[in-house]
């Protein structure tokens, strides 16, 4: 599917979603209204979250992260592709990780700040045609006990059916969803998406950042399809296929396959 043009771009799209969620006021509002909380002050602890605890651990980048005035963490994601598996096993993740950057910072375990794990959807999660699914930890033999461990984690879905939101949230995800906005602050949001496409300083981001996404395909389809020969050449070596007739066959050089079966203790 052909990436949407920088003009194209709706608050659906995690670039122009992080980008407006900059806009304090803007990113207050919305977070009380997706919680039905009220909230004294929001600060962004940093202009883009990124966690990456270890080399060997697999990074991740957090669109809208803020903490309230009193220190609750907000992780906020637009999710647009449906897999529901995928986006369960996601918060679980994310909860490790920011959990292990809040102790690298000197925490004591009882002193973890409460967090708030939201994915907004824009097709339906689970089977129960809800708006809104909260999940704590429960305890399993008497669902009436809660853990209390401070974490929640939010499924909210634009294509819900139930009447069990409140109003201001299903004017918000009725926006997400493509309807006109209903109300001041999706007014708001509105307009703020209609004055993104002046802002040059954001299409040549986005432009850049599209073209680093399509560098990073391209290097990883490349690295796929390398490997993809390798396994080949390994498989042929295993026949005790010639090294001149791999080559023959791959258009590799005798030196690439002969490295490689080295490399295997095939040769």
């Amino acid at each position: 599917m052909a990436r949407k043009t920088y003009d194209e771009l709706t608050i659906q799209d995690n670039f122009l979603f992080q980008k407006i969620m900059r806009n304090k006021r803007i990113c207050k509002q919305t977070i009380q209204r997706l919680l039905d909380i009220d909230i004294k002050d929001i600060s962004y602890p940093e202009e883009e979250k990124s966690i990456d605890v270890r080399l060997d651990s697999k990074s991740i980048r957090l669109d809208v992260y803020v903490n309230d005035d009193k220190g609750t963490v907000f992780n906020i994601e637009m999710q647009t592709t449906k897999d529901m598996e995928e986006l369960v096993k996601r918060t679980r993740y994310y909860q490790a990780m920011i959990d292990i950057d809040l102790l690298e910072k000197g925490q004591d375990y009882e002193a973890l700040n409460n967090t708030y794990i939201i994915f907004i959807c824009t097709f339906e999660v689970f089977t129960g045609k809800r708006h809104k699914y909260t999940f704590r930890n429960m305890c399993a033999e008497d669902q009436g006990i809660e853990l209390e461990d401070g974490t929640t984690k939010l499924f909210l879905s634009t294509k819900g059916e139930k009447d069990d939101v409140s109003v201001p949230l299903k004017n918000f995800l009725d926006y997400v969803d493509g309807h006109a906005p209903a109300d001041e602050l999706m007014k708001e949001i509105d307009t703020e998406v209609e004055l993104s496409k002046s802002r040059d300083e954001w299409r040549r981001e986005y432009m850049t950042l599209a073209l680093e996404i399509e560098k990073e395909k391209k290097q990883s389809w490349e690295a796929g399809k390398a490997e993809m020969a390798e396994m080949n050449i390994i498989g042929m070596l295993k026949e005790n296929i010639s090294v001149e007739v791999i080559s023959r066959i791959t258009n590799y050089s005798i030196e690439a396959i002969t490295k490689i079966g080295k490399k295997h203790m095939l040769l």
